[in-house]
């Protein structure tokens, strides 16, 4: 092992740069931008509480890809996610701490005794141009994300058998403006649900139930949200500068109803893929961040300005059963089973990622949701498909019996940065290495691409992951339910689907209940049919300037809020 180790080393892979949206990825996005949590010790914060802008605001980050779209009924990944949490601002917003607070609500809204309809009052808020926020822009923007002709991928995903009529709607059996939601006056917006939601008040800090103007909307037509101008926002910061690909810029937002909490005036955010390309720039103090990979995180391990997180971001392989209309290899169970065995996840943590990650034998990560007695998730559920030479190869062989052959080919779908390339050529050798008979091969595109296939289905194995989109273990586990439109690989188990639909109805009230049926449907997804293989949880290793504060990093929806940042300190 120890040589192997070394090897490993010397080749100096490095941190994956997958990209995963909050769905498509929440697959997460690459992981060489946005800020996390400043100050790591008692010392540290107490700096960051009293210590005051005393600089020129402005702040200079990368991003690892183009941003894919900035129209939050359509948005679907984490690069995007983030843009959108500090330009626009739904009922809530997480705070520092990452908990709910009011942000276009009022207050907190008024419930009903069976936990079913929310009432909220909309503060007095402004767009951008001037505009006033009201609830009619609530319940445009949610109409707009569940109609068909939309095609948004996660309206119906989060809609459907929660708000009223969404299912319906999806059936074609109701009319879209019979969803659960209404505005009684400009200023008061009833929900109805369809059951009582333990999660609500965090989703509303999702982007898919941000508001939208729909006169704006309207009047740009197919051009809205296809550059900066095409929109208007009401969130900390407005979008500049972005003419539909490349850099762009966050410029504080005039308007914004609690602009005072805003210090910083303006962001700088530049695509740039290679990590020495980041670090370089960074020591030449020409960015205020840059995330480090293996090579660099041991490197930079004891730097006085490096930062360290574990996040809630969960990577696996997605296993394609059907791939343009004809069974895949996949489709064999015990082929699943062998692969999702087959690499040593600890080496890959440990020597490939070198920045804090943790091999994933889970697909609901540790240290993201608890039950009321603050109990970790991990503890009601298992540890599923260790890495298992012996196990794999034995899988593998009755695989290959059944699929009446003895070599077989794959592909593996990844991305086309410089950190993406390296680890797919790791689980290339480690694959080939301990199934004897097959032979990897890697499709490195553009993230963008990547989304466009994973939505065709034209695939066979994914280096996928997963953001939370909101506290809670469903966020992971019913994206692959049947119909669930992050699926797309050929999975359905209907005992799968029975027991996530479950959460939602007969235990919803009842949590120790509830994580009890998210443990057995994680056996059934990941042991039983290992429908998908996961790999790490993501740990973030970065260098971040000593003067940067207030930073806020969450474990669901956005990834970052940039609200509370400022610069002081800098000489």
């Amino acid at each position: 092992m120890k040589s192997r180790l070394v090897w490993l080393l010397s080749l100096l892979l490095i941190v994956s740069a997958f990209l995963a949206a909050c769905g498509g990825a929440k697959d997460t996005k690459d992981d060489t931008s946005a800020p996390a949590d400043n100050g790591q010790d008692n010392e540290d914060a107490k700096t960051e509480e009293t210590a005051q802008p005393d600089a020129e605001q402005v702040l200079h980050l990368i991003e690892v890809d183009e941003i894919p779209s900035v129209d939050h009924s359509i948005s679907e990944d984490a690069v995007s996610f983030v843009v959108l949490n500090n330009v626009m601002e739904g009922l809530y917003r997480l705070d520092q701490e990452s908990m709910p607070i009011p942000a276009m609500a009022e207050g907190e809204p008024e419930i009903s005794d069976d936990g079913k309809t929310y009432t909220f009052k909309i503060r007095d808020a402004e767009w951008s141009n001037g505009t006033p926020v009201t609830a009619h822009d609530f319940v445009y923007s949610w109409q707009r994300a569940i109609d068909p002709d939309t095609a948004s991928p996660y309206g119906p995903y989060l809609m459907e058998g929660m708000v009223k009529n969404a299912t319906e709607i999806g059936k074609g059996e109701a009319e879209i403006t019979e969803l659960g939601i209404r505005a009684e006056d400009e200023k008061t917006l009833v929900i109805e649900l369809e059951n009582p939601i333990p999660y609500f008040l965090s989703l509303m800090a999702f982007p898919t139930f941000y508001p939208l103007n729909e006169e704006f909307v309207k009047e740009q037509g197919d051009k809205y949200a296809s550059t900066s101008d095409a929109m208007i926002y009401n969130g900390p910061f407005k979008l500049a500068d972005w003419d539909g690909t490349g850099n762009w810029k966050y410029v504080k937002n005039e308007t914004y109803w609690d602009k005072d909490t805003v210090k910083l005036e303006e962001i700088t955010v530049d695509v740039v893929k290679e990590t020495a390309t980041a670090v370089k720039l960074y020591e030449q103090g020409q960015i205020d961040r840059a995330i480090l990979s293996a090579e660099y995180a041991m490197q930079y391990a004891d730097d006085p300005e490096v930062v360290n997180e574990l996040e809630t971001a969960l990577f696996y392989f997605k296993m394609n059963q059907e791939r343009n209309g004809k069974a895949t290899p996949l489709a064999n169970e015990n082929i699943r089973k062998a692969i999702a065995r087959a690499f040593n996840k600890d080496e890959l943590a440990e020597a490939v990622l070198a920045n804090g990650s943790r091999a994933a034998n889970f697909l609901v990560p540790a240290e993201f949701t608890y039950d009321e007695d603050g109990k970790d998730f991990r503890e009601y559920s298992d540890e599923f498909t260790v890495y298992n030479v012996e196990e794999a190869q034995e899988y593998w062989k009755k695989g290959l019996e059944e699929l009446g052959t003895d070599k077989v080919t794959l592909e593996i779908l990844g991305g086309d940065t410089e950190n993406a390339k390296k680890q797919q050529e790791w689980f290339k050798s480690e694959l080939e290495r301990n199934l004897s008979g097959l032979t990897i091969k890697l499709k490195e595109v553009p993230f963008a691409v990547r989304l466009e296939l994973d939505n065709s289905s034209d695939y066979e194995i994914q280096s996928a992951g997963w953001g939370a989109d909101f506290q809670d273990p469903i966020s992971y586990l019913e994206l692959f339910t049947t119909d669930s439109p992050q699926n797309l690989m050929g999975y359905s188990n209907p005992e799968f689907d029975k027991l996530i639909e479950s959460t939602k109805i007969e235990l919803a009230d009842d949590p120790v209940a509830r994580y009890e049926a998210f443990a057995e449907a994680e056996k059934i997804l990941l042991e039983d049919d290992a429908a998908i293989a996961p790999t790490y949880q993501r740990g973030r290793m970065a260098l971040m300037k000593p003067y940067v504060k207030g930073l806020a990093t969450h474990p669901f929806g956005g990834d970052y809020s940039f609200k509370w940042m400022y610069i002081a300190g800098k000489e």
